[in-house]
């Protein structure tokens, strides 16, 4: 929310903005992120379905404005205080929807009471947007950090199916803008990776040498981890959002700290160092 706000200022000019994701529940908002207040009327605000301006475009699901907040009759005024302390007249809220699914509102205002032309309502569509994809990316995330976990009965399937969610979570930390999150995700990536390396299919299986760990760059990691799946240079340049050369580098470095001959060697190295699940 943060870096939408943030655009949507510095494009639009706006003095004011802020946003709020809806709760679990029956269409509650909470205003959670606010920039350019001057009071805290507006933060931690609660906005239910179809109340106030924020509340009506979560109802309809589709962006609305008004020229003059406290005297519109398109919208009920349960906010009129929270509002009027903060000075605002001129307000545009732009609902977040992902998958036909409102999670949140963006608005933007003025304290004046002027119309909001089509380049700021467009602007703040375009805002509304950025943070739809970062929902998509952020519950992509937890989905699969919700299925990343290591097999019970140790079977090489499900040890295959383990390295596919490590992959795909390798490939998504990078699209993460959240800290937190992205921190998250690469430490379900290092415990997969440490509980493949400790797995023992069976009695008689061969404990891995011990010595000093490798270091490899994350990058590297990403890369390699795709090839040892079988993924060709292109493959992985396409899953990364790099290019071919860069791979081929990426995976050529690797190889080399692995001192591993072929990229197949260099996989097997990986996961016996307990660098790849």
């Amino acid at each position: 929310m943060r870096g939408a706000l943030n655009r949507l200022r510095l494009v639009t000019g706006l003095p004011l903005a802020f946003a709020g994701l809806v709760e679990p529940g029956p269409g509650q908002l909470r205003i959670s992120e606010l920039q350019g207040n001057r009071t805290t009327s507006l933060s931690g605000l609660s906005v239910h379905s179809g109340n106030g301006l924020g509340g009506k475009a979560v109802a309809l699901a589709r962006p609305c404005w008004v020229t003059d907040y406290s005297s519109s009759r398109q919208i009920s005024h349960e906010y009129d205080a929270a509002v009027a302390a903060e000075g605002i007249r001129s307000v545009l809220a732009v609902p977040i929807v992902v998958r036909r699914r409102v999670r949140g509102v963006l608005y933007g205002a003025l304290r004046a009471p002027r119309p909001l032309g089509d380049r700021t309502v467009g602007a703040a569509m375009e805002a509304a947007r950025d943070m739809e994809q970062a929902l998509v990316v952020r519950d992509e995330a937890r989905n699969l950090l919700a299925a990343a976990r290591p097999p019970e009965d140790g079977s090489p399937a499900a040890w295959e199916e383990v390295r596919e969610a490590h992959v795909a979570l390798r490939a998504l930390a990078p699209r993460i803008d959240d800290p937190e999150l992205r921190r998250e995700l690469l430490q379900v990536c290092g415990r997969l990776a440490g509980a493949a390396a400790t797995d023992t299919p069976g009695p008689d299986a061969p404990t891995p040498p011990a010595g000093p760990r490798v270091a490899l760059t994350p990058r590297e990691l990403d890369v390699l981890s795709c090839v040892a799946l079988g993924a060709t240079n292109a493959a992985t340049a396409g899953r990364l959002g790099l290019r071919p050369e860069t791979v081929k580098g990426y995976l050529r470095s690797a190889t080399r700290k692995l001192e591993a001959h072929t990229r197949l060697d260099a996989g097997v190295a990986a996961r016996r160092a307990g660098l790849l699940p």
